[in-house]
């Protein structure tokens, strides 16, 4: 069992971290009738590319590192060059993960994919619906095997089909059962021609949700629409590292968006113990956001086409959790009006803006301020009761 963070004497748990998909993730698990279908790598050197199907390319090779097999963090653009071979051997090795949380001082972390797109939205590549559910659930299968294997270190979130409702309630069901602690869902099934999540059709979905108490987590770009880090972001006259850097920083705050459709749905009326996480976006947007949800909603008479119970900011406290990382204005000033029981620690590893190496360090900067109870909050409790992770003792 690891042993508690020496700054903090508390057992942290990193909500958002990523595994770059070993190359035979699908393949070493698929039914012989799919081995030759489901997710891999073909190609050689910088020219590798997972594909599924016969020839369908889902995804580059690129692992989605900047640490390298050295330890020393990429702070450029080198990283798109690199392959499995060139990055840390804890981005896809889950038993060198849990000696890099011992390192850093970490209890848990909390897993997403790369491959699969943050809401599985890659899948939608495939024209075989049945080979795309495949894809997914043997995906889930490998990450309930990853948390077995880990002694409860590690807790990978399941990916839906969202392309399939029906399907997605039957996985959200089957992730339960597994053991899976929560879910990673798509945030714009409508861009597919899919009814929009506030609709109807959506409602025995968010019942699964509601009713098995898993989180529903929707990671920064998790669909085609949301995910524009090389698109619109940034001028077309700014290189590829104003472009990485723009396109990183526009990719954060995204998710106000689907947090506030989220919200004005009435979701949360019709399912009291749904719980939403908004993954890798910070919080420094939530005070805003809140604030202007609210304003809007009787200065445009929204209240009239939706009669929420209450005002939309109020939704917030009960039914959404925030994670932040490398930022220190919201974590130093701002709790009080986020609310220190609605806000988790992350650390991103290892994908571009990190924390890496020096984890302590910042957390004890951040935290100088902050009492034990909040700490202890914001660092390990508000995550192992969202989650249902035990700790030690």
């Amino acid at each position: 069992m690891a042993a508690s963070s020496p700054a903090t004497d508390l057992y942290i748990i990193d909500v958002d971290a990523h595994i770059t998909e070993p190359h035979d993730l699908w393949t070493s698990r698929a039914p012989a009738s799919l081995k030759d279908r489901v997710p891999r790598v073909i190609g050689s050197g910088s020219e590798r590319a997972w594909i599924v199907d016969k020839d369908v390319q889902i995804s580059t090779g690129n692992p989605a590192s900047v640490i390298g097999k050295d330890g020393q963090k990429s702070r450029g653009t080198e990283f798109f060059g690199w392959q499995i071979e060139d990055v840390h051997k804890a981005s896809y090795d889950m038993k060198a993960r849990v000696e890099v949380l011992d390192r850093f001082g970490l209890f848990a972390q909390i897993l997403y994919p790369n491959v699969a797109g943050f809401g599985s939205q890659n899948f939608m590549k495939v024209e075989d619906s049945d080979l795309r559910l495949a894809c997914a659930q043997i995906y889930n299968d490998a990450m309930a095997e990853i948390q077995a294997d880990s002694n409860n270190r590690l807790f990978p979130m399941a990916l839906m089909p969202w392309w399939n409702i029906e399907q997605s309630v039957a996985e959200v069901l089957r992730a339960k059962d597994m053991g899976l602690k929560g879910i990673v869902m798509c945030s714009d099934p409508d861009s597919i021609g899919l009814p929009d999540l506030g609709e109807d059709a959506w409602k025995p979905f968010w019942d699964a949700c509601n009713d098995t108490g898993l989180p529903v987590n929707f990671h920064i770009g998790a669909s085609e629409t949301s995910f524009n880090m090389f698109g619109r972001a940034a001028w077309p006259s700014n290189g590829m590292r104003r472009r990485l850097a723009l396109g990183s920083a526009a990719l954060f705050v995204e998710n106000a968006r689907v947090c506030s459709n989220l919200i004005y749905s009435g979701i949360f009326d019709r399912c009291p113990n749904l719980k939403i996480v908004s993954v890798e976006s910070g919080i420094g947007w939530i005070p805003f956001v809140l604030e202007s949800i609210d304003y809007e909603w009787i200065e445009t008479g929204a209240q009239k086409e939706m009669p929420l119970k209450m005002m939309p900011s109020e939704y917030f406290r009960d039914h959404f959790w925030g994670c932040f990382w490398f930022e220190r204005v919201a974590p130093t000033r701002l709790i009080d009006v986020i609310g220190e029981d609605n806000v988790l620690f992350e650390t991103d590893f290892p994908h571009p803006t990190c924390l890496y190496p020096n984890v302590q360090d910042f957390i004890a900067e951040i935290s100088v301020d902050w009492g034990e109870t909040r700490k202890r909050k914001i660092l390990q409790d508000n995550a192992s009761k969202l989650y249902g992770i035990d700790l030690p003792g």
